[in-house]
């Protein structure tokens, strides 16, 4: 009697034919080796899923907040490039599954890509099938072009060299032996070789990019052109030198502004006689945040004193005379800035100051998980209250932003004050908080100036990030290798930084400059400015 169906008689390996035996054998090989496949490419995943969710926990931690700003951009480049080679990892691993059932969830979207930008040169290649005629067995027909899909890549080509050649023709009359010919074009650098262009390049990778000569002369080497760093440094040179002129205008126009930001930050100076380097300053002057023409202007001097604020406000004599400055400065309340605010001495003159550099008094308090950190914590969110409301002021006008602040900020900073007034009494003399508190109310007039006034900045941010680019640089340059060499910085990075703050291509518009400066009219230099500059 034949087995029946469903018995374990039918299940003995012994009693199948032997084609089926071998081909269940095969068949359990490739189940055993899937299996262990996917169980490798699932440690995969799970491996590469902990590395992504590990970057994340780092670039948000609490540890990047210790880093100075150039490590955390380091850093935060480094995690960029592993995340992105993270995720193609994980894009090809995840292409070669099994499709999973499909599912109403809604697809994922993503990113938006921002589009390249118009003005740069299209380089087309065309893509079209080697036969254009139907595949189909028996057609054969011409097919019709019905469309086309495009996708654009971006590409660079290295910096190029070139050569201006200027021929100047010689015309000869010969009845009158008279010989006309045109005068030769002035040189950027009297008997040099570089043209307008290249100078702009030497001078924008120097204080844009920070690149000091010495690593200047092999990237132009790549191209084959030599260029040591003793003649970068002269090209340097003579570029400042042809710049001086409008340095000076830049000042008579950023004094012009009724309101200015103004800060100061160290910087080394080379000490040849004691073989290290010494302390010197940048003192940075800026047209108001809100100001419609920005501008910006930086001083190098060997100290940090009251003189020097002093001086450069004072006014000045000579051919094109200015009077002593007057209007509102805003200071993050450095001691040397009293003497041109004095009241006494000054009445033309008002002192407002940083509403950031009081807050952050709270915020650096705030993280501390004491009971002065709870306070701190409520003085913080009073802060942010204050700045949202700012931040709808951006694009009114002075009149309408000074009517805006009467009405919505105004109440903020008094109830901030009285909040302020009470906790006072409650903390400790001496103590941190207390501190805090004490800078910003015996401040408090300078604080809120600016509700006042609808041209004055709530803080002296702008100031401050015009003097970032001078602490990348020093990272980069290490020190200034003497006076003339700090007063040629200070020139060529006021118009370039100016020409930023315009919205302009800094090596664009040096190249012009340079080229037009020596021809220009000098009652008309102004027009060389950043803000009035056409190409």
């Amino acid at each position: 009697m034949p087995p029946m169906l469903g018995s374990t008689a039918s299940l003995d390996p012994t009693t199948w034919p032997a084609e089926a035996a071998t081909l269940i054998a095969q068949l359990q090989q490739q189940v055993q080796s899937q299996a262990r496949e996917i169980a490798w490419r699932d440690a995969k995943l799970d491996k590469l899923n902990f590395e992504l969710a590990r970057l994340k926990r780092w670039k948000f931690g609490a540890k990047t907040e210790a880093m100075t700003a150039e490590q955390r951009a380091l850093f935060a480049e480094t995690l960029v490039e592993d995340e992105a080679s993270l995720q193609a990892q994980l894009a090809e691993l995840q292409a070669n599954l099994p499709e999973a059932p499909k599912t109403h969830k809604a697809p994922r979207a993503k990113p938006r890509r921002q589009a390249l930008p118009a003005h740069l040169r299209r380089v087309e290649h065309r893509h079209e099938p080697a036969d254009t005629h139907c595949a189909t067995p028996g057609c054969g027909q011409p097919m019709q072009r019905i469309g086309e899909d495009v996708s654009e890549k971006l590409d660079i080509v290295p910096a190029e060299f070139f050569v201006h050649r200027h021929i100047y023709g010689k015309w000869a009359c010969r009845c009158c032996e008279v010989l006309r010919q045109e005068p030769a074009e002035p040189d950027v650098v009297d008997g040099g070789i570089p043209a307008s262009g290249l100078v702009a390049y030497t001078l924008i990778s120097r204080f844009v990019d920070h690149l000091p000569y010495y690593r200047q002369e092999p990237i132009n080497a790549r191209s084959g052109v030599h260029t040591p760093r003793a003649t970068l440094a002269t090209w340097g040179g003579a570029g400042g030198a042809k710049l001086e002129p409008l340095y000076e205008a830049l000042r008579h126009f950023i004094l012009g502004s009724r309101v200015l930001h103004a800060d100061e930050t160290p910087i080394p100076l080379l000490d040849p006689g004691a073989g290290k380097t010494k302390r010197a300053y940048i003192w940075a002057w800026a047209r108001s945040h809100h100001d419609p023409n920005p501008g910006v202007i930086y001083q190098f001097c060997l100290g940090r004193g009251a003189q020097y604020p002093v001086a450069f406000l004072g006014g000045k004599a000579g051919p094109c005379p200015q009077p002593a400055w007057s209007g509102v400065l805003l200071t993050d309340q450095y001691a040397a800035y009293n003497a041109v605010l004095d009241a006494q001495v000054h009445p033309q003159r008002k002192a407002a100051a940083c509403a950031a550099h009081a807050r952050r008094r709270f915020e650096e308090l705030s993280r501390g998980g004491s009971s002065a950190s709870s306070v701190a914590l409520d003085a913080v969110q009073r802060w942010a209250r204050i700045y949202r409301a700012e931040g709808t002021y951006v694009d009114m006008d002075d009149t309408q932003r000074r009517e805006a602040r009467q009405r919505l900020s105004q109440p903020l900073w008094d109830e901030f004050e009285v909040w302020l007034r009470l906790e006072r009494r409650q903390v400790l003399d001496g103590s941190k908080i207390a501190e805090a508190i004490d800078y910003s109310l015996n401040a408090w007039d300078s604080l809120t100036l600016h509700l006042l006034d609808g041209a004055v900045a709530i803080d002296n941010n702008l100031i401050e990030r015009q003097i970032k680019p001078w602490k990348l640089g020093a990272k980069n340059w290490l020190f200034v290798g003497s006076e003339l060499a700090g007063h040629r910085a200070a020139v060529v990075m006021s118009l370039v930084q100016s020409a930023k703050m315009n919205g302009l291509d800094p090596w664009a518009y040096l190249r012009d400059v340079l080229a037009r400066i020596h021809s220009h009219p000098s009652h008309r230099i102004d027009e060389l400015l950043p803000h009035r500059w056409q190409a």
